[in-house]
């Protein structure tokens, strides 16, 4: 079915689109609707082979300032003309790529593979007073323009001054490579400075050489990626001192806790040895007198609930995602990434309803709909509250980053056919197989109070201090995602990133369980959403850093380009801190239940 092609009215379109655009009711809409997320990986415009002679289609995507990423526009609003050749449809391949506002369009040349093609003047334009601004606009903001060959990105500058003159490349000089039937390779390098003067005749010529390579269809990619900057000692020295980090605090823990936990069992057998008088005379203190509060639920279960439940999706999407990168070269084809993790979170749903719906219950919750409607939406909510939001700016801006109405209505769809009914399956499961709850201990009827205590151990410092060490293990890496995604690096390490991952959990684990120790043995029981809060108190760290990254990092400008980093850094340490603060919680149930179930308790 996916390997099918057909063409319509000119458009190629995937035998997917087609059945789509025929069948847009029915029963077999849903299914459609995941598998052209997932065409990506299995349909192409093309298979990349080529006979001599054929035409070679050399696509123009955006324009934009080099220091606002981002902040793009469609390549033909700027006064520069197209070739004369007949234009070509192009149709978004994935929902990722029209999301991330992919708008190519056909530039009119006449490119044959293996035909050089000479110097050649394929169109002009007389300069207006509009069209001599927007070109003097664009070389005041170092505007440059992405284009596409056989899907082999290449970019090229607009102009420049020189001698307070702005200057426009009025030449485009195509090397492309290639290797038998397949092209390895293209770039584009600029020529022939024109002065941009008014009333002026602009006159735009191109030429095209060919060469053969003997680099592999499969290795075409690696020239894109920058070895020396992700495989730098840096990033090694980085990893290695967050592997020690782990060794560290994972004996540390065990000494701790071990020793620790030791004694409290040795002196808590002493005082079950004793009779009654004598124990109450006894100096009694620690986390076992919580016993009968420890287990008391907590405060605003739904919420917590949908936390957890949408914390514990998002952790396992991200490593799906993340093993699934490492297997396969997701960064060569457009929107990849973005479909596939839009994909993984859909068909993980079932996880958040589970999760969700079973902790509820045993928080004694009744008002699961309720639940369950807000674990379906709160995440896919804030995302697109965020995405209208620029959506908005971007339209005032007349950007390509304009997210087009379809493919609004598209992740609505996905949101309430998709993931709201896999949500509710999921949490029928959860309440009936795991909502019973089963503490080791009972509840006291009547709530302990809690004792004063130190400032440091108070719930509020923990939480702001429990996530300084997690973030330490993991900003090193923080710069690395951030300049592959702010600042024109391709990010293909997944394999560091799968160890940082791993490292995060780890540490997260440990510090959680050190700081509700000690909550614990101050004979506070408020574990639950201090055990959350204090690993997600990473997303907070990781925004800071964001913020600092902006000032000192980067040059961006202007208001889209600032909204469309804080608003996008903000639903990414949100995400950081709800995985964070999920694996907080697990790792203090498992130990508190551990515990509590060890010590004989009347």
């Amino acid at each position: 079915l996916l390997y099918t092609i057909k063409f319509e009215d000119g458009i190629l379109l995937t035998a997917t689109e087609h059945y789509l655009k025929k069948m847009s009711s029915g029963p077999y809409f849903l299914l459609l609707i995941l598998l052209q997320l997932y065409n990506f990986s299995v349909a192409d415009e093309h298979d990349h082979k080529y006979t001599e002679g054929e035409e070679v289609v050399l696509w123009m995507n955006t324009v934009g300032p080099y220091h606002n990423q981002q902040e793009t526009y469609k390549y033909f609003s700027l006064p520069l003309c197209r070739g004369p050749k007949e234009g070509i449809s192009h149709y978004h391949e994935t929902l990722g790529e029209n999301i991330l506002g992919v708008e190519l369009e056909f530039s009119g040349l006449d490119i044959q593979f293996k035909k050089d093609v000479a110097t050649t003047a394929y169109c002009s334009r007389n300069l207006d007073i509009k069209d001599y601004g927007m070109l003097v606009y664009a070389i005041r903001n170092h505007y440059w323009y992405q284009m596409y060959l056989d899907d082999l990105p290449a970019w090229a500058i607009v102009g420049e001054m020189a001698d307070d003159e702005f200057m426009v490349w009025s030449h485009r000089k195509i090397e492309i490579s290639y290797n038998g039937d397949r092209i390895i390779g293209v770039s584009v390098t600029t020529e022939k400075k024109v002065p941009v003067k008014k009333d002026s005749l602009l006159t735009l010529t191109y030429e095209v050489l060919w060469t053969e390579s003997q680099v592999e269809f499969k290795d075409r990619y690696d020239k894109y990626l920058d070895a020396s900057f992700f495989k730098h000692k840096i990033h090694w020295f980085s990893i290695f001192n967050s592997f020690m980090m782990v060794i560290f605090l994972v004996g540390l823990v065990a000494m701790i806790l071990m020793r620790t936990l030791r004694k409290d069992y040795q002196r808590y057998s002493k005082e079950d040895d004793l009779d009654e008088i004598e124990r109450d005379l006894g100096d009694e203190y620690g986390w076992k007198q919580i016993h009968g509060d420890v287990f008391r639920p907590s405060a605003h279960p739904i919420f917590f609930s949908t936390l957890v439940s949408t914390g514990t999706q998002l952790s396992i999407a991200s490593i799906i995602l993340i093993l699934m990168a490492v297997t396969e070269k997701m960064w060569t084809e457009r929107g990849s990434i973005l479909t596939t993790g839009m994909f993984v979170y859909a068909a993980t749903s079932p996880i958040n309803g589970y999760i969700g719906g079973a902790l509820y219950s045993q928080l004694g919750g009744r008002r699961w709909i309720r639940q369950m409607l807000l674990g379906a939406s709160l995440f896919p909510g804030i995302v697109c509250s965020n995405s209208f939001l620029i959506n908005f700016i971007a339209i005032s801006y007349h950007s390509a980053k304009a997210i087009p109405f379809t493919s609004m209505i598209a992740v609505a769809a996905i949101c309430l056919f998709i993931i709201l009914p896999l949500t509710m399956v999921g949490s029928v499961f959860g309440r009936n197989i795991s909502g019973t709850p089963n503490p080791p201990c009972r509840i006291n009827p009547v709530p302990r109070q809690i004792p004063e205590k130190k400032w440091f151990m108070e719930p509020s410092f923990i939480i702001f201090a429990g996530g300084i060490l997690p973030f330490g293990s993991i900003f090193i890496e923080m710069y690395f995602i951030f300049t592959s995604f702010w600042a024109y690096k391709i990010y293909y390490v997944y394999g560091f990133m799968l160890l940082v991952y791993l490292i995060l959990i780890t540490v997260t684990f440990c510090i959680t369980i050190v700081c509700i120790y000690f909550l614990l043995n101050s004979e506070d029981y408020r574990w639950q959403w201090t055990s959350f809060l204090s690993a997600a108190s990473t997303g907070f760290y990781i925004y800071l850093y964001a913020i600092y990254y902006f000032i000192f990092k980067t040059k961006m400008y202007g208001l889209f380009q600032t909204v469309f980093y804080f608003a996008n850094m903000f639903v990414f340490s949100l995400a950081f801190g709800l995985m964070c603060g999920t694996f907080g919680y697990l790792a203090s149930r498992l130990f508190i239940y551990k515990i509590y179930g060890t010590v004989k308790i009347d």
